[in-house]
């Protein structure tokens, strides 16, 4: 279980020590995504967030790193491959 993982991700236009920290995290969540994970698996498999104690907070763990992930694949990842 994640044990360090904030309600909302620190938002940057670069790439943060949370991000790198927590890069395996955003492509579980890309992949089961893709899978049509429902959100309450999602928050509980990946986040390590009970669902069923904490919605609002699951929902918005969930949506916030669900975010910074695709934000990572669209124009994060050009800071991951410059030289």
């Amino acid at each position: 279980m994640v044990t360090d993982i904030q309600d909302e991700v620190p938002w940057s236009d670069n790439l943060t020590d949370y991000d790198n920290e927590h890069f395996t995290i955003y492509m579980r969540l890309l992949d089961a995504s893709a899978d049509d994970a429902s959100e309450e698996e999602m928050a509980e498999a990946i986040l390590g967030i009970d669902p069923a104690n904490e919605p609002e907070r699951a929902q918005k763990a969930l949506r916030s790193h669900l975010d910074r992930a695709n934000w990572m694949v669209t124009t994060g990842y050009k800071e991951l491959f410059a030289s």
